[in-house]
């Protein structure tokens, strides 16, 4: 019963949530939401100007045809980073043994056939068993507004974004990129 509560619950806000953050980015939502339907949002293809929004980054760039690829959700109230991936697309998987704690994959990279240059010149194949490879992983780093990348104090289902925040994930391979760029 606690679960369909919350479930329900959590669906309801989803909808207000998605609903606000149209009426925030000045266009209109292309239906108007009832309680358990979501709203369509308009987002930028880049980052956000000044403090108007959430810039949300995915860097995949350190993997053979890799790619960074950065969204603007313009709102001007906090977003639960869960959410805000969401609203942009991105999915993550993570392990079998610690769930969504700890970023396996991101939009299904890297894939499971993929193999990556491990340091010994072997081939790595992730498998999303457990924690990924010391030496080829996602990191979730957060920015607040006016302030400097660090690593995220908290995982994607807890971790809340303010207005001029930016959050990115970032796959590290052998130690590079070290952090997201400026």
């Amino acid at each position: 019963m606690t679960s369909t509560l919350r479930a329900a619950g959590t669906a309801a806000a989803s909808a207000l949530l998605l609903f606000a953050l149209a009426a925030c980015t000045g266009g209109a939502p292309a239906e108007t939401p009832t309680s358990a339907e979501t709203a369509t949002v308009a987002i930028l293809d880049s980052a956000c100007a000044d403090d108007a929004g959430v810039t949300i980054v995915v860097d995949s760039s350190a993997l053979e045809d890799g790619e960074s690829r950065e969204w603007c959700i313009g709102t001007d109230e906090p977003v639960a980073a869960a959410d805000a991936l969401a609203l942009v697309d991105v999915k993550t998987e993570g392990t079998d043994e610690y769930g969504d704690q700890v970023v396996c994959r991101v939009d299904g990279v890297p894939a499971e056939d993929a193999a990556i240059p491990a340091e010994d010149g072997s081939d790595y194949f992730e498998t999303c068993a457990s924690m990924p490879a010391a030496f080829a992983y996602w990191s979730l780093w957060q920015k607040p507004a006016g302030g400097e990348w660090g690593y995220a104090q908290e995982g994607l289902s807890t971790l809340r974004l303010q207005p001029g925040d930016a959050l990115e994930l970032l796959f590290t391979l052998h130690g590079e990129p070290a952090a997201p760029a400026a």
